[in-house]
């Protein structure tokens, strides 16, 4: 007998959809206005970026994509990815209701905004620039490029890179 998954599940399962789709239409988006993205991007201090995007000065921008209210409100650890970019935005899918994003505790005075859907993605709030530090621009472009030339590497042969890859 073949059982049916749990509803928990299906909503998992929902969600993980909706915010696949999301990054794909915001990494779209990001290639037209000349940023390149990478997703699931770990960061120091153990976290985890859902998109980082360098553009072509250099200028380093983190996207976090929320799907749910719950998710959003939930989120305690956002602001630790503000030390690692230039930028940060917040991406959700159409339909998403944007009002908590203008609450003081989502510092819309400097996160960014994006609605998506999987074909494309338009930024309905620009985040504001905060130069980060050289040394952590080094340091941060350094592991960026890095991680993206594995995953390329990775791509032609895979079995030979395994060991090597971490992110």
């Amino acid at each position: 007998m073949v059982e049916s998954p749990s509803p928990a599940l299906a909503v998992a399962d929902d969600a993980a959809l909706v915010a696949a789709q999301v990054a794909r239409g915001v990494c779209r988006m990001l290639l037209r206005h000349d940023l390149v993205a990478i997703a699931e991007v770990p960061l120091d201090g153990g976290r985890r970026a859902d998109l980082m995007a360098i553009d072509a000065r250099g200028n380093i921008a983190i996207v976090e994509i929320k799907v749910s209210r719950a998710d959003l409100m939930g989120d305690g650890k956002w602001t630790d990815y503000l030390a690692h970019c230039d930028r940060y935005f917040w991406a959700v899918p159409t339909g998403f209701d944007l009002a908590p994003l203008d609450m003081p505790a989502f510092l819309p005075e400097r996160a960014g905004l994006i609605v998506a859907d999987r074909y494309d993605a338009a930024i309905v709030r620009e985040a504001r620039l905060h130069p980060l530090a050289s040394a952590t621009r080094r340091k941060s472009t350094l592991a960026f490029a890095r991680r993206a030339a594995r995953r390329v590497i990775a791509l032609t042969d895979p079995e030979g890179v395994e060991p090597f890859v971490r992110g």
